[in-house]
């Protein structure tokens, strides 16, 4: 029988942001409970993940981008406040994104290499950002969802992991978000999808790019709801009840029993550290 292959998760951490007559405005904030009800459910599995953290929400919650770090998984940069990258042009993008790791890598008390542009927002027309990001210190970006979409999107890019730039004789890496190829269109897999579609569909979709492909499947999943389930069950006992989970938390668990998941820096051996200094010793 074949090795079961280990699955990338990804979550945003975030807040909601609207735009005022003056710029980014943030909502009132839900992001430190919502994250910390994505852990215990993570744990109630033993999954892990990557975390693509927002820099003002890794300067105004430390101790949650500590507790993420604690419990095993991997911290990345979000940006600093949720600005479409094509809005900020090379020169502000470099700002943004330095004043995002450094505040990120502040909290976690270690050095981060991931990216993930706020609402995939790396399009065609941005190809200098990961030049931007290879000469900040990342070593990976996973914005690039290969689908259609009306903002954001590649649906020619690579589907797998591939050389976005190579900087100083060092690969920077894409990661990009999950797709399953159907009928020659690639279909998303979590993501912006991931409340739409049935679990049922996305468990299919998952297992037919580990099964026909042989491929890791880098899945996204949008925080838990906002509404907390009634009663003071802790969320590893509800987890074992589960008619008492909201239905993202549902269709998460239902994910999470299925298959093994891992942060985009355990299940990729392209963005280790021990690989990229090997590349830079040859």
């Amino acid at each position: 029988m074949p090795e079961r292959i280990v699955n990338a998760l990804t979550v945003d951490v975030e807040e909601s942001f609207a735009l005022g007559a003056d710029g980014m405005h943030r909502l009132p904030g839900h992001t430190a409970g919502q994250t910390q009800r994505m852990l215990d459910l993570l744990d109630a599995y033993g999954a892990r993940a990557t975390f693509f953290t927002l820099g003002v929400v890794a300067q105004q919650h430390p101790r949650l981008v500590r507790d993420i770090v604690g419990r095993g998984h991997e911290v990345a940069c979000h940006g600093w406040n949720h600005a479409p990258v094509f809005r900020l042009g090379p020169a502000g993008f470099r700002a943004d994104v330095r004043r995002a790791k450094h505040a990120v890598e502040q909290a976690a008390g270690r050095i981060i290499r991931g990216y993930r542009a706020p609402s995939h927002s790396i399009r065609r027309d941005t190809p200098w950002a990961f030049t931007v990001l290879a000469e900040e210190g990342f070593s990976y970006d996973s914005s690039i969802h290969p689908v259609r979409h009306d903002r954001a999107g590649f649906a020619n890019a690579p589907r797998f992991a591939h050389v976005a730039r190579n900087v100083d004789g060092v690969d920077f890496w894409e990661i990009p978000i999950g797709t399953a190829r159907i009928g020659g269109v690639n279909v998303p897999v979590g993501g912006r999808c991931f409340r739409l579609l049935p679990a049922a569909v996305l468990r299919a979709a998952v297992a037919r790019v580990n099964t026909r492909e042989q491929r890791p499947i880098v899945f996204d999943v949008p925080p838990p709801e906002r509404e907390r389930p009634s009663g003071r069950a802790t969320l590893v006992r509800r987890v074992r009840h589960a008619g008492t989970l909201t239905p993202a938390e549902h269709k998460l668990a239902d994910i999470l029993g299925a298959f093994s998941f891992a942060s985009i820096e355990s299940v990729f051996d392209e963005v280790r550290p021990a690989r990229r200094a090997a590349a830079r010793a040859s």
